[in-house]
């Protein structure tokens, strides 16, 4: 009976997304639009492997035109790409990620699904992807989202027959989605969740083709479409005042850490998908062909669809409340249906519509956005009635149990404001998303609630029932608990109500560089998660380091303040890393997570729980020049990590950019991507040149071959290409053992290039004029070496370098060997004499 209870919970969680954002008051046109996908039984699951592969236009064609039922499945979170708007990385960044995929299907109409794949950066080829990733798990991932979502078509986005043409992890996809397709019908494949969801077998099975798969427009018309079907994608919705595409544009548009913000498309566009498998296609191309999608297609369905198709054709846009009683009669029709699929389905859009055609406004607020174990809370009760339909609001029950009885009528447009408290039981977890609360390995998640497997966000632990009558109809709905608040300069907002530990702490710098054997001041920061907080903070650190003091006492009145401490830190005298990690103790509790908060303005506001620590390295480093200018691109912590190893960096916008402000500095780094992503660097080149050829050091980061803003990345011809080497642990070569970046004024060795984090460099250059010396050359198993990672070239007095090396991952990580190699590149041509010295000894 639990697992049953818990896999309903699961499939109800999968129809709505809880995150706290402000509540949508629909119009009549979005109460019909409704209506008209209650009335179609049938849907549709995309596949593909990460955020921003799918495919907007198509899943808004099939929820908004079609009126299916339509969801994404994203094998991954997208963990392991580039962020364009902010620091975030890694498990932070795939946090972002799934908010905007939520973000995206509330514009588009679909559903959202996970598997626990780990998206552990880019891989060439599906047999290295699926050797990362255990194929097995995602497998039965991608089968249980299929037994649970019960499409009648899948769709792929990527092509199975294609391995390393293109990203690892989107054929992989394509394959797991094939195989799935065949095994998901199948009782002894995965039987647990065939005993949870029972099997189910598609229709059909297509892949979202085009001419980009073809290599050309050209090529592509000349191909055989006799199995592909051709869908206007460009169809315009009156009641939206939007075509397809501009729906599609917008939600594509959430993607912002991707950079994909973009103007709208509108007007007549096909898109292709190409059959694959499952029952053949019929003479008319009909998608949906031997599939009955009306009220017909379930037992007792029929009585149902007579009441709602009535409903539909005359459809009340003035006062949709008319149709309330026979949207009851159908309620309680469904309720008596023995497809438990399709009633908690259809029961959940059914209510959601008498809601809407009721002019229903119910909400709970907490007083604080945030409340920790064992503490009370406040919860603010809204309910108002807007229509002249007979509600009675029968009571009031908390998830924790606590019910409250009202037995009143809701008057016409008349405000009911009840206030409740709200207990957080001492044993209560912390809320943060599930896929983090326990560690995995480099291609998984781990997810020990099998319940959770897939679903997108953590299911919120409190909400409120709202028990109603409507004409003698007893209809229960639930809100999740939320904070509303208000600022002046943004007016109404909303947040996710969370759950924190009493305590959280944090060292300010996760990566602390010591260039020498000084001692170091770190800080640390304690939140107070409740009133009256008293304790004490010591430092776990390695056994050849030092901390003092060992102990030192906190005293916090309120909850939400903070208190910083600082420790001495005393490094080995010799070169050595490990990591720092704060510890609070609390009465007998010891708490060492840090509270981490992600604020965009397209996402709701977000809580991530993780370990508290900070890598500490001792570098054996030597540098030469100091004032650094940084040219910010997509975003990075490398400004953050020069300054950790000494030098003064000022980050500079393009703007300000003279012959006057760059005769002040040593260097200039451009960060990544930023020839991507700032248009106005293009107009600052000849300064930057000049610079140079005056004696300064310019170094220019990656840049992707797509998307340039300058045609002049350097002052010699250079260009870029999509070359890159995804083994982090990729042999390197030294090509120009005795040239200046290799000797001086750190001596790098093979060691330098160990403990590299998850890739060595990207959009490497395969063309450049003589002047370049490439300096290194690596390569991934299998392909032809690679020697463009690192290119330097002498231009009247000074250097220019252009690196794809990822020094932006290896900088958070602190990777020793990076940093040392950086300020060599930082030190070129700065004292001759001390080199010649060097090279000759």
């Amino acid at each position: 009976m639990l697992r049953s209870t818990i896999v309903v919970l699961a499939t109800i969680f999968f129809l709505s997304f809880t995150s706290a954002q402000k509540p949508k008051t629909p119009s009549s046109s979005e109460i019909y639009e409704s209506l008209q996908k209650l009335n179609f039984l049938g849907s549709v699951l995309y596949v593909a492997a990460h955020p921003d592969d799918e495919n907007t236009r198509l899943i808004s064609y099939f929820s908004n035109h079609i009126k299916a039922r339509t969801g994404y499945l994203s094998l991954t979170r997208g963990d392991g790409g580039q962020n364009l708007i902010g620091p975030e990385l890694r498990e932070l960044l795939g946090v972002i990620r799934t908010q905007e995929l939520l973000a995206a299907r509330r514009i588009d109409g679909g559903e959202q699904f996970f598997t626990r794949a780990n998206d552990f950066g880019y891989s060439k080829h599906p047999d290295e992807t699926l050797s990362i990733w255990d194929k097995d798990e995602v497998l039965s991932d991608v089968v249980r989202t299929i037994r649970l979502f019960k499409p009648d078509i899948i769709i792929n986005r990527f092509d199975h027959r294609t391995p390393g043409a293109t990203h690892g992890h989107h054929t992989s996809s394509a394959i797991l989605s094939m195989e799935a397709f065949n095994l998901c019908n199948d009782p002894s494949a995965f039987p647990e969740t065939a005993i949870d969801h029972g099997i189910w077998q598609p229709k059909r099975l297509f892949f979202n083709t085009g001419w980009w798969f073809y290599g050309s427009r050209e090529n592509f018309e000349k191909a055989d479409k006799s199995n592909m079907l051709s869908l206007d994608i460009g169809v315009y919705y009156p009641l939206k005042g939007m075509s397809n595409n501009e729906v599609a544009a917008l939600a594509s548009s959430q993607h912002l850490c991707q950079g994909f913000g973009r103007l709208l498309q509108r007007g007549s566009q096909d898109e292709y998908i190409e059959f694959l498998e499952g029952e053949a296609l019929s003479d008319d191309k009909d998608i949906f062909a031997g599939i009955d999608t009306s009220w017909n297609r379930i037992k007792g369905g029929k009585a149902i669809g007579q009441i709602l198709y009535e409903i539909e054709k005359n459809f009340n846009f003035i006062n949709p409340a008319v149709h309330i009683p026979q949207l009851l009669k159908a309620y309680q029709l469904v309720q008596q249906i023995q497809d438990e699929h399709w009633k908690i389905l259809k029961l959940k859009e059914l209510k959601r519509i008498i809601e809407m055609c009721a002019g229903l406004y119910i909400e709970a607020s907490a007083e604080s956005n945030w409340a920790t174990p064992g503490e009370f809370i406040k919860l603010n009760l809204e309910v108002l009635n807007r229509s002249d339909l007979p509600v009675q609001l029968l009571s009031i029950r908390s998830s924790n149990g606590i019910a409250v009885a009202k037995d009143m009528p809701l008057e016409e447009n008349t405000k009911y404001v009840f206030s409740e408290p709200l207990k957080i039981e001492v044993n209560q977890n912390p809320t943060t998303p599930y896929w983090l609360m326990e560690k995995g390995s480099l291609g998984m998640y781990k997810v020990t609630e099998q319940s959770l497997i897939g679903i997108p966000e953590t299911p919120r632990v409190f909400t409120v029932d709202f028990n109603l009558l409507f004409d003698k109809v007893p209809i229960t709905i639930t809100k999740p608990v939320v904070y509303r608040f208000s600022r002046p300069d943004k007016g109404e907002l909303y947040r996710p109500f969370e759950i924190i530990p009493e305590v959280s702490a944090k060292i300010t710098e996760k990566v602390i560089i010591f260039e020498n054997d000084r001692q170091r001041d770190i800080s640390v920061v304690v939140k107070a998660g409740r009133d009256l907080l008293e304790g004490y903070v010591e430092i776990c650190h390695p056994d050849n380091w030092n901390v003092y003091p060992e102990k030192q006492k906190i005293s916090i009145v309120n909850k939400g303040e903070e208190q910083t401490l600082t420790f001495t830190v005393v490094p080995p005298d010799s070169q050595s890393e490990g990591y720092l990690s704060p510890m609070v103790h609390i009465n007998d509790k010891v708490h060492t997570k840090e509270l981490i908060e992600i604020d965009y303005a397209h996402i709701p506001f977000q809580t991530v729980l993780l370990p508290s620590e900070s890598k500490v390295v001792r570098l054996d480093i030597k540098k030469k020049g100091e004032n650094i200018a940084y040219i910010q691109g997509a975003g990075d912590v490398v400004p953050e990590s020069l300054k950790q190893i000494g030098y003064q960096v000022r980050t500079m916008d393009p703007e300000e950019i003279t012959p006057e402000t760059l005769s002040l500095f040593d260097a200039v780094v451009v960060g990544i991507r930023a020839y991507n992503t700032v248009e106005s660097l293009q107009y600052k080149q000849q300064q930057l040149f000049d610079f140079v050829a005056e004696g300064g050091n310019m170094i220019v980061q990656y840049n992707t071959s797509y998307g340039l803003n300058s045609k002049e990345l350097a002052p010699y011809d250079l260009k870029i290409s999509r070359d890159r080497v995804t083994n982090e642990n990729a042999e390197v070569r030294f090509l120009a053992p005795e040239h200046e970046l290799l000797n001086y004024p750190n001596k790098i060795t093979e060691n330098d290039f160990q403990g590299w984090a998850q890739e060595r460099g990207l959009y490497f250059p395969d063309e450049w004029s003589e002047e370049f010396t490439p300096v290194l050359s690596m390569n991934d198993p299998g392909e032809t070496p690679k020697d463009g990672s690192l290119l330097v070239a002498k231009y009247g007095k000074g250097y220019y370098i252009y690196t794809g090396l990822s020094f932006f991952r290896e900088f958070p990580e602190g990777v020793s060997g990076a940093y040392r190699l950086f300020a060599n590149m930082l030190s070129i041509g700065k004292d001759k004499v001390e080199l010649e010295a060097k090279i000759n000894d």
